[in-house]
């Protein structure tokens, strides 16, 4: 992959197919659709794989 290209960092749409957020993590520019960005915030653990070093939050049984 063009190293230059952006994308969402969840479903691979480039900007040229639809809007992105860009976004920091670990000094390194990151890309997430709007489509997408409720899995950041709601459900992180998702994206682990593709965050290397995200804190994942505690969950609890309520």
């Amino acid at each position: 992959m063009n190293e230059d290209k952006k994308v969402c960092l969840n479903c691979n749409r480039t900007d040229e197919q639809i809007p992105l957020l860009t976004l920091s993590f670990k000094s390194e520019p990151k890309y997430i659709c709007a489509q997408c960005f409720p899995i950041l915030i709601h459900k992180i653990h998702l994206l682990a794989d593709k965050l290397p070093g995200v804190e994942l939050p505690l969950t609890t049984d309520n």
